[in-house]
Order: structure tokens, then C-alpha cells, then sequence
């Protein structure tokens, strides 16, 4: 599967400049220990995590509409909220990331600031590897643009200085859309250009509100469940059709963690076709519908949901997942975070947003990354493992949420 071994963001809301992992065009990160395959990011309210998961997500919907579009998507407010207060430095992202583990990493930089009209443009974009005979060095890039303009190299192994000229191709797009949506459908020679436009696309960024997954869909089945959740009965009648096995797992896991739940299944109306869940708690004759069930309830069923979907998307990014969730459910939660990003073939890497302790309790130094505001107002993020003695704790068997909930982790 896809693996984003690091990335860094600048200029984007409190994030002035953050990194976290390994990314192999910086010469400080180079070495730096890749992210695991579960990651998560915890700090106190307001110091940013808001913001990674929001930096997520707009990358992700400018993949599916100009940058103007995705700068007001969302509630975010335009590009002039979304800058770092002050700054007049341009966004900045990149991402590092493999397409599999014997793939070579690959390098996607974006830098985004305004044009004359005050419109938001994609200033320079940059897809960079190293060539395979390349054993040092900085890596190549085999896409490179400024302002819409500049040159792509086509061929799987075409990189900078490397092959035939006539690999090298000079082009032209709008600024104010990412250009490797329009090359990945233009030049289908160069599938690296495709696969990374594909691996963003098909990340899963969670907007689940229990009110939407309580709503009444149409009858029709559907393969994932949606950044909403509200197709959650369209998720179910698809599983009971073509993966029955995967479903009865479902619904025995959620029995045993929340106690009362005996079975779920669809049930459409032939009037209005309208499709309900009905929930059989044990304790009453008549079943539940998804209206009538607990926030708690909805948002972990949806969740084992995504985690047991046949196809899985290869990043799901979820903030604050303990909203609504019995505490003592939390280190469950997150040991099957755990098992689907890193114990079965073809899972996703997960990353988590989190302030609750009893969820961290449940995870290792290596994945917890710290969040914090410094003296400027500015976020700094330090993985947990570099407090040396937070580390040596934690080996100790000391759960690491309560170390944080104790302020081990505060570095002023």
C-alpha cells in the first residue's frame, strides 16, 4: 500500500512551519524516522491540530476543483484566512510518500500565494524521485512548474539529465488548478504523475456527524461509506450482498464492545424506498432505527465500517475520534486502528487527531507526535519518543496518556 513516510506544511494558519517524519529533500529530515503506519497527533485546544487535518483536506479538494474553490470550501474563508497571520510568505506543502514499500519515495512540493487580481495561484508545483541507478543526492524531478508553466518529463523512468531529450515536454495550465490533474489525464505515459493524483484522491478525510449517518437514504447499494457517513445504509446493504462473511464480523465485534447490540440489518420501505438500519438491542422486542440510536453507537459502527471495507482507502485522516465515545471504548478503538493499518494486507495508513488521554493510553511513543503553541503564537510538534524520558516511562509500562494527562509532555 501507499505510505506517506513524512510531510511538511508552512504558512497555513497557526502551522508557520512544521514537519513531521522523514522527507528526503530536506537535508535535516533525510535520516529522520519515516511515520508510522498509525500515527497521531495530540496537544491542548487551539495549538493547530484543527489545522494538519485541515491542511489534509485542502490538498485533497484541490484535486477536485480550483484552488479559489477549495480556499472557501468547507467554512474555511479564502485564502487570506487560511495564510499564517502576517506572513507574507506563500502555503507550502509536501509530502513524501512510497507507492510500496520497494517503491522508491517520491517528493510532491506545492507553493500557493496570489495573483495581481488577489486570486489564489499554484506559484510552483514539483514532483521529484531519485533515478534508479541514483544512489545519493538529491532526487530529480520528472514534473516542475511555475505559474502554470514549465516542463514534464514522460516515460516511467524519464527523470531530470536522464534519457532522451524528446522525453522532455514542454507545457502550459491555468495557475489557478494543480497541473497534475490535468497531465495525469493528458500524459498516461507517465503513470507516477496518475498514481500520486490517485493516492490523494482516494484518501479519506472524516467529516462524520452522528445527524447525517441518522439520515433516511434512498435505497441502492454503495461500496464506502462517505466523508459524512450518511450513506451508512447503503454501505450495509452492500455488504449484505456481496460480503456477508465481512459484515457478520462487523456486527460481532460491535456486539461485543457495545453491549445490548444483538443484530443490524436493512430494511426498505416498497412504498418510498427509503432504507433503514434496524438495530435489535436485546433488552426490546421491536428493533431501532439509525434515528432512534446513540451518538456513540452510529459513530462506532461507522468506523468498523471503514476499517472492514473489502476495497480500503490508503489514508484515512479522523479528528478527535473520542467525540461521543465511551471512554473505556477508546484503547479499543484505537487497537483497531492499529490492527487495520498495520495487520492485514491492504490496509491504510491512519492518522489521528486527539486530546484524549485514555485513547493515548492505547498507543507507542513512536506514533504520538506533541503539539504545541511557543512564545510567538506559532505551533512546533515534537514526536513523543524525542522526550527521553517520557520514553523511558513509557518502556517501563507507564500508560503514555497518563503521562501526558500528568504534563510530562510540556516543554516549557
Amino acid at each position: 500500500m501507499a505510505l506517506i513516510e513524512g510531510f511538511s506544511i508552512q504558512n497555513y494558519r497557526a502551522l508557520k512551519d512544521i514537519s513531521m517524519g522523514r522527507i528526503g529533500t530536506n537535508e535535516a529530515l533525510r535520516n529522520a524516522d519515516p511515520l508510522t503506519s498509525l500515527t497521531a497527533v495530540i496537544g491542548k485546544n487551539g495549538v493547530g491540530k484543527s489545522s494538519i487535518f485541515d491542511a489534509f483536506g485542502f490538498l485533497a479538494d484541490c484535486m477536485e476543483a480550483d484552488l479559489e474553490t477549495a480556499c472557501n470550501a468547507r467554512g474555511r474563508g479564502g485564502f487570506d484566512k487560511l495564510v499564517t497571520n502576517g506572513s507574507n510568505d506563500p502555503i507550502k506543502i509536501t509530502i513524501y510518500y512510497r507507492e510500496s514499500k520497494s517503491d522508491r519515495p517520491i517528493t510532491y512540493e506545492i507553493s500557493i500565494g496570489k495573483d495581481r487580481d488577489n486570486l489564489p495561484i499554484v506559484l510552483s508545483e514539483r514532483l521529484r524521485q531519485r533515478a534508479k541507478n541514483q544512489a545519493h543526492g538529491s532526487p530529480r524531478s520528472f514534473l516542475h512548474l511555475e505559474k502554470g508553466q514549465g516542463t514534464v518529463w514522460i516515460g516511467d523512468d524519464a527523470l531530470e539529465g536522464v534519457g532522451d531529450e524528446a522525453q522532455k515536454k514542454e507545457v502550459k495550465f491555468s495557475p489557478q488548478k494543480l497541473a497534475i490533474v490535468s497531465l495525469a489525464e493528458q500524459y498516461s505515459e507517465n503513470p507516477r504523475i496518475a498514481k500520486f493524483k490517485n493516492f490523494i484522491r482516494a484518501w479519506y478525510l472524516s467529516y462524520f456527524y452522528p445527524d447525517a449517518a441518522r439520515q433516511i437514504p434512498q435505497a441502492g447499494v454503495q461500496k464506502h461509506l462517505n466523508l459524512h457517513g450518511d450513506n451508512v445504509g447503503n454501505v450495509v446493504q452492500y455488504l449484505e450482498r456481496n460480503h456477508s462473511t465481512i459484515l457478520k464480523k462487523i456486527l460481532t465485534d460491535i456486539s461485543e464492545k457495545i453491549p445490548g447490540i444483538g443484530t443490524i440489518k436493512t430494511h426498505r420501505d416498497e412504498i418510498t424506498n427509503n432504507l433503514y438500519l434496524l438495530f435489535q438491542d436485546k433488552g426490546f422486542a421491536k428493533p431501532f432505527t439509525q434515528q432512534q440510536m446513540s451518538d456513540g453507537t452510529l459513530k462506532m459502527f461507522c468506523y468498523m465500517l471503514l476499517l472492514q471495507d473489502p476495497e480500503p482507502p490508503p489514508f484515512i485522516c479522523i479528528e478527535e475520534p473520542e467525540n461521543g465515545l465511551y471512554h473505556k471504548l477508546l484503547e479499543t478503538l484505537a487497537a483497531e486502528f492499529r490492527e487495520h493499518a498495520t495487520g492485514r494486507k491492504g490496509g491504510s495508513q491512519v492518522f489521528i487527531t486527539t486530546h484524549q488521554p485514555y485513547f493515548v493510553d492505547a498507543l507507542a511513543p513512536e506514533e504520538v507526535w506533541v503539539l504545541e503553541k511557543s512564545d510567538d503564537g506559532f505551533s512546533t510538534i515534537k514526536r513523543a519518543s524525542a522526550y527521553k524520558y517520557v520514553k523511558a516511562m513509557a518502556d517501563e509500562g507507564q500508560p503514555l496518556g497518563s503521562l501526558w494527562y500528568s504534563d510530562y509532555f510540556n516543554s516549557r
